[in-house]
């Protein structure tokens, strides 16, 4: 049967593939270490968790509930832009909840697209930057995911060439997969061009606080000007390990805001409300669970780039997110990442994401997501090294192995 208009232009969700070939190998009794997908493992922290009992008792909470975030929970996030970044927010105008920032980034998509629009997106980054935007049925042109001159260099040459001139650059930073990181002079030197060339910023900043440094990592919306063309994305998932609630904030500029809002309003009635009054118990609560789980996402990157690296698997050490973005040794590069994690998967019981997945930049990388425990973690380079030593023998007989078993 014909795909219908939207669904034809998704390429096959190639994390897919991985997945089944997961299920199939579990199935048949096989202990996957799956460091494939960033889904945090830690709990959720107690207080936010008795919060949400508290709450869930009182019938009144289950009604219907606001769909740009209840009164205090706007508030709550305006706050923490405060502390955190200096920046000063209207809850009332310049704050959306969202069922985390995947759906408020596809939303805006839905926003603000218009079709055939061009939209910047970085290459490799997380599907939904692309992706969203193509389902509105925008065009993507792909830029570095890197800051750096290469990144202004492909901006300027975007303005030059794409008909018509491009209607927004997506930003994000600490990255997802890459983990690279930005820096405020790179943020006053993307708002300076998006000023200049009236493009709005979108940015992901979805692990502002999984950060392994002295220095934060920064907003777009610290640069005097950018309230006036960027909208940013926040998420609890990760800071308080809440991924299941979907909890996450859209905010920055009026204009943007309003419409996010506005196509919300006509979807869905918000998230349930006592995971909103919990999310706010989140935010305005002691941060010694943030700082506990920054130092436990440290620890286990450590532990992966020593034990990857003494396994014959070199990993570089990220500076911040939930995430290592490894080259794919040398020896097996020519087949490619999403080959690669599937010999992963049946030789060495280790799940990692295939950087294809992210963009076809991405293809000489695999993302490991530091969610399983240090033991575990230990556990997969040793697995890993037994593959690698038997590397040749392996190389010499490969196969493609068939997704669908």
């Amino acid at each position: 049967m014909e795909e219908f208009h939207k669904t034809r232009r998704l390429p096959p969700y190639v994390f897919e593939q991985v997945n089944r070939l997961k299920a199939k190998a579990r199935a048949a009794g096989a202990d996957i270490i799956d460091l494939g997908m960033g889904n945090p493992d830690l709990p959720t922290p107690k207080h936010i968790v008795e919060k949400l009992t508290e709450v869930v008792q009182d019938p009144r909470t289950h009604r219907y509930s606001a769909s740009k975030g209840i009164n205090g929970l706007r508030k709550a996030q305006a706050a923490y832009y405060g502390r955190r970044f200096g920046v000063k927010l209207d809850p009332d105008t310049q704050v959306v909840a969202t069922l985390g920032s995947k759906e408020g980034f596809a939303n805006m998509a839905q926003a603000i697209t218009a079709p055939g629009d061009v939209i910047l997106s970085p290459n490799p980054s997380y599907p939904i930057h692309a992706f969203g935007f193509l389902m509105a049925g925008a065009s993507i042109r792909s830029i570095p995911a890197e800051p750096g001159p290469d990144f202004f260099h492909a901006l300027e040459r975007a303005v030059i060439h794409s008909v018509p001139k491009p209607i927004a650059i997506i930003l994000c930073y600490p990255a997802n997969p890459t983990a690279y990181c930005a820096d405020i002079a790179f943020y006053r030197d993307v708002v300076a061009f998006a000023r200049k060339h009236d493009i709005f910023i979108l940015s992901d900043l979805a692990y502002s606080e999984i950060y392994f440094g002295a220095t934060p990592p920064p907003s777009v919306l610290q640069v005097p000007g950018a309230m006036d063309i960027a909208a940013e994305f926040t998420s609890l998932s990760k800071t308080f390990s809440m991924p299941g609630w979907r909890m996450g904030f859209a905010v920055g500029n009026e204009r943007l805001i309003s419409a996010l809002a506005r196509v919300k309003s006509y979807l869905d009635y918000g998230a349930f409300t006592p995971i909103q009054v919990a999310a706010t118990a989140a935010l305005n609560g002691p941060e010694t669970c943030i700082e506990e789980t920054r130092a436990i996402y440290k620890k286990r990157r450590d532990v992966v780039v020593d034990s990857f690296g003494r396994a014959g698997f070199p990993v570089p050490a990220p500076e911040a997110s939930m995430f290592c973005w490894a080259p794919i040794p040398e020896k097996f590069r020519a087949l490619g990442s999403l080959e690669f994690s599937k010999l992963l998967l049946e030789k060495a019981s280790v799940a990692v994401a295939p950087g294809i997945g992210f963009g076809e930049h991405g293809d000489d990388f695999v993302r490991i997501g530091l969610v399983e425990n240090e033991q575990r973690l230990r556990q997969a380079a040793r697995n890993i090294r037994r593959f690698l030593e038997s590397a040749d023998e392996t190389l010499h007989n490969v196969i493609p192995i068939e997704a669908s078993g």
